[in-house]
């Protein structure tokens, strides 16, 4: 069973907030404690005035430095970024954890992004999911740009790189126009990990094309479990195979862990928590024990990188 974390940094009117040295103690405790991935937000609810300490990715980098098993994936907007850049902001990402980064792709789109990156008028919900889907399968086939052993770093022979293992990706579609390759070297797991969240009806068979971790919505045991199905199925009928896509339930990160909690057909659970002191101590305290005692939260980890950590197959060309 896999457990993650999705923490959101933003911190609302009235709030303490969160500082580096608190988020990153916070991150070691679950690392020790074995739990998978933490997912890092700084998206504060619609409406709600909000500020936040770090950019995503940013923080990443530097909780890349004082942790070394768990996964660290940070969510960025196809609105507020252009996909080579964001590509290659990941790939970075991904050398500097040794193999422990993802993106996480919401479906869902915040009218306050858009109007500040020249779109005031934001987009409809058909034009919007038709560029994320655009600049997710961009961003994919850029990281898979160069095989494994592409890079040749021959100075006695003059050869950079092997003409042969690198492929250009050469986009030309209805939002971008990309050319590639990728400038930075391939990841250490291939591809970092994608994680995909906020799905409707129309984005379920697009996200079990490409996702790695799907997060789901907590619901009653039995729609879980036919929501699981549901995914499960739609990905083999894209031809890809059962292991391929882990399925998280999202679950509240409340102290007062409920007796039912558990997988319910899915692969693990994804506990939400806010930009609050005192929830991030009292599930340190009291819902990460519990976890242990029920056999949830295991410290052993399989392999060395996210990918590994989670049994998914290579994100790249072999």
């Amino acid at each position: 069973m896999h457990l993650a974390i999705s923490l959101d940094i933003a911190a609302t009117d009235g709030q303490a907030g969160l500082d580096f040295r608190r988020i990153a103690g916070f991150v070691r405790k679950m690392e020790a404690a074995g739990i998978d991935l933490v997912v890092v937000s700084d998206a504060a609810p619609s409406g709600a005035r909000s500020t936040s300490p770090f950019e995503a990715t940013t923080l990443l980098a530097a909780l890349a430095t004082v942790t070394d098993k768990i996964g660290l994936v940070a969510s960025a907007s196809t609105l507020a970024h252009q996909p080579y850049n964001l590509a290659r902001r990941f790939a970075s990402l991904d050398i500097i954890s040794h193999g422990r980064a993802g993106w996480s792709a919401t479906m869902v789109q915040d009218p306050r992004q858009a109007a500040n990156f020249s779109r005031p008028e934001g987009f409809s919900d058909d034009d919007f999911r038709r560029r994320a889907e655009e600049f997710i399968g961009i961003v994919q086939g850029l990281w898979r740009g160069w095989d494994a052993d592409a890079l040749l770093f021959d100075k006695a022979g003059g050869r950079f790189h092997d003409p042969q293992k690198m492929h250009l990706l050469d986009h030309k579609g209805g939002c971008f126009s990309v050319r590639g390759p990728l400038n930075v070297a391939r990841s250490p797991q291939d591809a970092p990990v994608l994680v995909m969240s906020g799905l409707s009806e129309a984005d379920l068979d697009f996200a079990v094309r490409v996702a790695d971790v799907v997060l789901i919505a907590e619901g009653s045991p039995e729609a879980t479990r036919a929501a699981c199905d549901d995914l499960r199925g739609r990905a083999l009928a894209a031809g890809r195979e059962p292991d391929a896509m882990k399925v998280l339930m999202t679950v509240a990160g409340d102290p007062e862990l409920k007796a039912e909690v558990g997988p319910n057909g899915c692969d693990g659970l994804n506990f939400t928590l806010p930009a609050d002191p005192p929830a991030l101590e009292a599930f340190a305290d009291r819902v990460l024990p519990e976890l242990q005692r029920r056999g949830l939260a295991q410290s052993a980890r399989a392999g060395a990188t996210l990918r590994q950590h989670l049994g998914l197959e290579a994100g790249g060309k072999p």
